[in-house]
Parts: C-alpha cells; sequence; structure tokens
C-alpha cells in the first residue's frame, strides 16, 4: 500500500512537471506574438519649414513626445519649397514607413504623392497646412488651425479695437496657409488691408522692409506678422520709423510672450504648435495598432486661441518651457 503511494505521488509530480511546462511552452508563444505585434512603428512628418522658423521646434517638439510614449521611431524631414517637400515625401513612401504626418502648404506638389502613400497602404495624417484641400485628397484625419476663420477672428477684433488699416506681412509667398491668414483678415475687416512679402528669414531686409513701408504709408496703424519671429521685428521696425502702429500676431515663441506680458505686441493668436506634432503622431499610432480616427470627417482643432496681457500669465510658464 506504501508503494502504491508513492508511485501515486511521482505520478503527480510528474503531471505537475509537464502542466509547469506546458505552460512555459505557451507563456513564450504568447510573450513571442506580443512581440511581433508590438513592433516598433516607423512614422514620418514632414513639414515645409523654413531655416529659421522656430514655430517648427514646437511641433517636433511635441512630436518626439507622443513618439517617446507611443514608442515609435519617429523620421523628421522638412522642405521649404514644394520639389524638395515632395522629394522627403516620395523618399519615406520609397522607405515603407508605416504613417506620414505631413503639412500642405503646397497641395498641388503633395496631392499625386498623397494618392500613392494611400494606394500603397501608408496612412496620411494632415497637419498644421492644408485646411481646404486635405479632404478632396483622400487624407482621413487633419490636425491644426482653420487659417481663414483664424483671419477673419482677427478682423473682427480689429474692427472693435478701432483699427483703419492694417498691413499683413507674409514671409513665404506661396505658402496657402498664410495666403489664407491674410485673406481671412481682409474679408472681415472693415478697414484697409495690404500685403507685404518678405524674402524668407533674412530679419534684417524684414525689418528695413517693414520700417520702409511704413514711413511710405504712415496711415497704417496695424501690422500683422503670421509668425511669432517677426513680431518683434515689426515693433523693432516701427518705433524705428517713428510709427504708432501696433503689433499683432500669429503664434508664440518666449520672446514674443515677453512682449505680449509688456504690452509691446498687442496680442496673439495660438494655434499650439507642440500640440499639433503631438496630436499628428498619436493618431498615426492609434489608427495603425487599434484602427482609431478622430475628427468625424472634421478637422482636430487645435486654434485659434487669443493670448493677451491679461491673460499671458497663464501660458507663458508653458511657452518658455517650449510646449506651447
Amino acid at each position: 500500500m506504501r508503494l502504491f503511494t508513492t508511485r501515486r505521488r511521482h505520478v503527480r509530480l510528474a503531471a505537475a512537471a509537464l502542466a509547469v511546462g506546458v505552460a512555459a511552452v505557451c507563456t513564450a508563444g504568447i510573450a513571442s506574438a506580443a512581440d511581433q505585434n508590438s513592433k516598433q512603428l516607423k512614422i514620418a512628418l514632414i513639414t515645409h519649414a523654413q531655416a529659421g522658423d522656430t514655430f517648427w521646434d514646437l511641433v517636433r517638439k511635441g512630436a518626439n513626445a507622443a513618439a517617446k510614449k507611443d514608442n515609435v521611431d519617429l523620421i523628421y524631414l522638412h522642405g521649404d519649397s514644394p520639389d524638395k517637400q515632395a522629394a522627403k515625401l516620395e523618399n519615406v513612401i520609397t522607405q515603407h514607413v508605416d504613417g506620414i504626418a505631413l503639412t500642405l502648404a503646397f497641395p498641388d506638389a503633395m496631392k499625386p504623392l498623397v494618392k500613392k502613400a494611400l494606394d500603397d497602404g501608408i496612412p496620411v495624417v494632415g497637419v498644421n497646412s492644408g485646411f481646404s484641400t486635405w479632404k478632396s485628397m483622400g487624407i482621413p484625419m487633419y490636425v491644426g488651425q482653420d487659417e481663414t476663420l483664424a483671419g477673419q477672428a482677427i478682423g473682427k477684433r480689429l474692427n472693435k479695437e478701432g483699427a483703419k488699416k492694417e498691413l499683413c506681412v507674409n514671409q513665404q509667398q506661396g505658402a496657402v496657409q498664410l495666403a489664407a491668414r491674410c485673406a481671412g483678415v481682409a474679408d472681415t475687416f472693415k478697414g484697409k488691408s495690404e500685403t507685404l512679402y518678405l524674402e524668407g528669414y533674412d530679419m534684417s531686409k524684414a525689418r528695413s522692409r517693414i520700417m520702409a513701408k511704413l514711413m511710405q504709408d504712415p496711415q497704417i496703424d496695424t501690422i500683422v506678422t503670421l509668425g511669432a519671429p517677426f513680431a518683434p521685428v515689426a515693433v523693432d521696425a516701427a518705433k524705428m520709423a517713428h510709427s504708432k502702429a501696433k503689433v499683432v500676431t500669429f503664434d508664440l515663441n518666449p520672446r514674443t510672450a515677453k512682449l505680449v506680458k509688456e504690452g509691446k505686441v498687442a496680442w496673439a493668436v495660438d494655434q499650439q504648435p507642440w500640440l499639433q506634432g503631438y496630436e499628428a503622431v498619436d493618431l498615426l499610432y492609434l489608427n495603425l495598432t487599434n484602427g482609431d480616427t478622430l475628427g468625424g470627417g472634421n478637422a482636430v482643432l487645435t486654434g485659434p486661441a487669443f493670448v493677451t496681457p491679461q491673460n499671458i500669465d497663464k501660458v507663458i510658464k508653458y511657452v518658455e518651457r517650449g510646449t506651447r
């Protein structure tokens, strides 16, 4: 009887050992499958950034934050002309990246390549520019600001403030989102509107051109700059031209935020570039890993919001931190 019991114990021990072994094999198989399903995704962010434009540093920081959270291998590229940006886009399509976030400042150049990417099964998210064209390209999601709406909001605010003539300063002729901003202002502004085109981010030339325009036309009482780096330049130009024109701007950076706080820039329209980069990458990740889409066929808006001397203290610490 004792011998039988001992044998029975051996059988139990052997069965238990077998069960543990099977469980270990199954666990290893599950882990292996999970590893395959959670492979690091490669996502490209391609912008039309010009050298010297700090706005895109914020977009990139946001994209990097999302990439780190989502364990994404992020490729950041930029081209400041239609041909250059198209070449970058074609390159990542050839690499068969998993997803593409793309600015659409030059929609005609991007359209055939966007179609190629979508035909190849690469999801594309529009970001920052191309509000009026992303849907027609077949892109399912867009993150950014309605530039026309933002411009119209500025025009309405200038009316309330009693402005009579505004100068819209455009630093990149041909970029559709900048043209939409100036057109939006002119659409709702009851006074006179004029656009001054600059030659990129040469700040010395920008200052001279704005100053010359103010001296030529002393009736200009408001300068609207389309990027935060140009607001301090416009403030200097107005001072040098002995003009009383006030400066308002699109976007923020630490220097311009300080000028808003000091009242030297009347106010700014914030479209939250850090958030644009973050959401563009995160939306692609969620689409690729969970089939998610956001917006219900409409854009995911990150602006416009007015930042004034009255509310600047709520955001300036984030601007200085580089996340707003």
